[in-house]
């Protein structure tokens, strides 16, 4: 008691961060189990913003020891940017553990991502040319480099060499591009090895041990549901899988040790990149909401697009995951609007559903039925209790409560770590 496992019930973006952080000071471990960099999680302490990358959000807790799992995949440099960051800050933090089989991303993903996309023209994924789905189409392909292998020189570098073989035919006939040399690469991976090899472990061994022990685990996703390869808006998600049973192949728990899982969602809705969205705004209210929101994306500072919440993408995340509660984020932002839309239903070729649809077709043409809620003008960033949020506010949560199939167990009222409503103890 327990496992607990933190995800985005949106597109990413909801305030995982945040969630995480504030659950860091209850956990001895908090492992990230997926994505790369190209996720941003901002976590805000004491009025001061830290923007982490691959760092486990809970690296700001003293008493909480990160592990990046295996599900990850790493790109060295900005691993220890991020950590050197924190040091000239004077942040004091522990180097994290990571997982001896979590994969890394080189120089050549990071060019097949950009020079791909740029190939793709108008039918481009909107990805964020960190390297991330070129990292893990080579560990499906099985020819993939891990972190283990940094730790042998003649290991890395037959590894490297073969894989550069197919890369660079790829890139000269296919993208028209110069061929790409091993040896700068192997060097730049070599100069990591000593000091990255004192944290390297077996990271699904040393969890389970922490579980047996009665240790509390926080698994921490990064993007969001219908971000999952493999249950999101594809084409247009992550390469990996974000979703709660992520965590279990992330990370190497069974799915038995996971106690509860906490989803996290916007009291609006963003993402950001390609792909449907049905309750998208292009219009001024769009932009207010991006303005006041603060929406822009935190790992490549593109404007997030926004919209009002549909309860059908929250509910669909909440019942492939198995959400036991809601954290339910950028509730002030909501203030003063003298109406707030709910999406309760999509109109599809005439027909009106009222849940997530099963094709990518039907999705594209979804326009959003509303139910129209009272706004409120009070300002709630110091509210600390629900009894003491407007009422029309107390109303607009509960109706998203009864919509998305979870009881929301605490609100976020503004971006500190203590702007929060706790309704229901999570851990």
């Amino acid at each position: 008691m327990p496992g607990v496992v933190i995800i985005g019930t949106q597109w990413g973006d909801e305030g995982k961060g945040k969630a995480t952080d504030a659950l860091g000071d209850r956990m001895d471990y908090c492992v990230r189990y997926s994505g790369g960099n190209n996720a941003g999680h901002t976590v805000v302490v004491n009025g001061e913003k830290f923007t982490l990358h691959l760092l486990p959000s809970g690296i700001l807790n003293a008493g909480c020891s990160c592990v990046i799992g295996n599900g990850v995949v790493v790109d060295l440099g900005v691993f220890y940017d991020e950590l050197d960051e924190l040091a000239e800050r004077g942040i004091v933090v522990a180097h994290p553990l990571i997982s001896a089989n979590a994969h890394l991303i080189t120089a050549y993903h990071v060019t097949l991502d950009k020079v791909s996309e740029r190939f793709a023209g108008l039918k481009k994924i909107g990805t964020t040319g960190r390297g991330i789905g070129p990292a893990y189409s080579d560990k499906v392909n099985r020819i993939g480099l891990r972190v283990q292998d940094i730790l042998d020189a003649d290991t890395l570098t037959a590894k490297v060499e073969a894989a550069l073989e197919q890369k660079n035919q790829v890139l000269a006939k296919i993208y028209n591009r110069r061929p790409i040399a091993a040896q700068p690469i192997i060097a730049e991976l070599l100069t990591y090895a000593e000091r990255l090899r004192p944290y390297v472990v077996d990271a699904a061994r040393l969890l389970n041990d922490a579980l047996d022990a009665g240790k509390n685990v926080l698994f921490e996703g990064a993007q969001a549901h219908h971000l999952d390869v493999d249950h999101g808006t594809y084409p247009f998600v992550t390469s990996s899988n974000p979703i709660a049973a992520g965590a279990c192949t992330g990370s190497g728990v069974g799915p038995k040790r996971i106690d509860r899982v906490i989803g996290i969602a916007k009291a609006y809705t963003t993402r950001v990149g390609e792909g449907p969205f049905p309750t998208e705004l292009l219009d001024a209210t769009g932009e207010q909401l991006r303005t006041r929101g603060g929406e822009y994306g935190v790992t490549t500072g593109r404007p997030r697009r926004t919209g009002w919440f549909d309860a059908l993408v929250v509910e669909q995340a909440n019942r492939v995951n198995g959400v036991t509660d809601v954290f339910l984020t950028k509730l002030d932002v909501l203030t003063g609007w003298e109406q707030i839309p709910v999406c309760v239903g999509y109109r599809i070729d005439g027909a009106i559903i009222e849940h997530w649809p099963m094709t990518m077709s039907e999705l594209e043409h979804a326009q959003p039925v509303y139910e129209y809620l009272p706004g409120w003008v009070e300002d709630i960033t110091a509210v600390r209790t629900f009894a003491d949020l407007p009422v029309n506010a107390q109303a607009y949560v509960k109706r998203i409560e009864s919509l998305i199939g979870a009881r929301i167990s605490g609100i976020g009222v503004g971006p500190g770590r203590d702007e929060s409503i706790v309704i229901n103890q999570l851990v």
